[in-house]
């Protein structure tokens, strides 16, 4: 029997567990926060808000191994009422739809762009300048970078077509995302997966195969590896709730500038109290910006869509995240040149910053079963089985 140690008790790190221990492995989790889920936990109390706004996309293959696996559990259903309240901010007004040159890129007579140019570039030549940036700033409902229009071309016009694709393909896990990583967790005990929290691994084991499901960062520093560094983004988060108002917008997207504001009680009312609405925002930031740079952005966007919420307010937090986005490819990057999942020496990497293809945590997913198929040497957990 093969014995595999993960570190990491976050989405990665538990579908890793998961399917080794299908595989007949021995499996250790080490997680070193006293809850598992890594930013897919879920705060506890009135106020049930995921560590910055959180989806699961049904395009990729996470989704049918989660409904598999019965995982998901009940999701929560945008009345069509509340999804007509999607509004867009297009040179400062609130507005009902997108201009006429954004929508020209999402045409299916649109050819994949390129990967060696910047996506503002190659999306002008299509749909002109306006279009090319609001195109852009939309995207960072699945990007979260400060500046979309500078990265690879083909990596933003993915995220574009997935975020914009009618039915929409993002899905809400009633309760949070912390419902979906409970299961996980049962799952993996029922498994034989041993889980050990508050865990915290300093030194690498020397028992491989090793599996390090951690954020890129952490894992720099656990394989002291200089090499372990990909670009990411950094966002302000805004979470807030207002007593309940008619006429409240779903969600603000910023076509100005990257950014989005979304009421999550719209689809889910057991996320706050009776009579409240629960809205998240997340602010991209660039380098130079602060968190009080995104929060007055992040209150521009609340001013149009939720009139009165000062007035309004019962609960606030804000915080500062880093690596939001995970990995986004410069132009003349893709996937392929992030850091390898195979370190050598029976290590691997697992998370949403390594060499493996999807969207937000589809790559943390992709990733951990690429992982588990080098451990255990076993073809047959190859992606396209997954």
């Amino acid at each position: 029997m093969h014995r595999i140690t993960v570190i990491g008790g976050g989405f990665a790190g538990l579908t890793a567990a998961i399917t080794a221990a299908e595989a007949g492995a021995k499996v250790t989790v080490h997680e070193a926060h006293h809850t598992l889920g890594g930013r897919a936990r879920t705060a506890d109390g009135p106020y049930r808000t995921n560590d910055g706004p959180h989806a699961l996309y049904n395009g990729g293959p996470h989704w049918s191994w989660l409904r598999r696996h019965d995982l998901i559990g009940p999701l929560a259903p945008l009345p069509p009422l509340e999804a007509a309240r999607l509004r867009l901010r297009h040179r400062g007004a609130l507005r009902r739809t997108p201009p006429f040159a954004m929508l020209k890129l999402l045409r299916r007579g649109v050819g994949p762009a390129p990967v060696e140019t910047d996506f503002l570039t190659w999306a002008a030549g299509v749909a002109g300048e306006e279009g090319a940036r609001a195109a852009a700033h939309y995207s960072a409902v699945a990007l979260f970078h400060h500046d979309p229009g500078s990265l690879s071309a083909a990596f933003v016009q993915e995220r574009l077509r997935r975020a914009a694709k009618l039915p929409p393909e993002a899905h809400y896990p009633r309760g949070g995302w912390s419902t979906v990583v409970d299961r996980m967790a049962a799952l993996a005990w029922n498994l034989g997966v041993r889980i050990e929290t508050l865990s915290r691994v300093d030194t690498l084991p020397t028992d491989a195969p090793v599996i390090v499901a951690t954020s890129l960062d952490a894992a720099r520093r656990l394989l002291d590896d200089p090499a372990l560094t990909w670009p990411s983004g950094r966002t302000a988060l805004v979470d807030l709730a207002v007593r309940t108002r008619r006429g409240d917008a779903f969600a603000v997207s910023d076509l100005d500038a990257p950014g989005w504001i979304e009421r999550f009680t719209a689809q889910d009312g057991t996320l706050a109290p009776a009579g409240e609405q629960l809205i998240q925002g997340q602010i991209p930031l660039a380098p130079d910006e602060s968190k009080a740079d995104g929060t007055a952005r992040a209150e521009e966007l609340l001013d149009l869509g939720f009139p009165g919420w000062r007035e309004r307010l019962t609960w606030r937090r804000e915080a500062v995240a880093h690596g939001r986005t995970g990995a986004v490819d410069l132009p003349g990057t893709t996937w392929r040149d992030r850091p390898a999942v195979d370190r050598g020496g029976g290590v691997y990497l697992a998370g949403d910053q390594v060499a493996s293809p999807g969207l937000l945590s589809e790559v943390s997913f992709n990733s951990a079963l690429t992982a588990v198929s080098l451990a255990l040497g076993r073809h047959e957990l190859d992606l396209k089985h997954a």
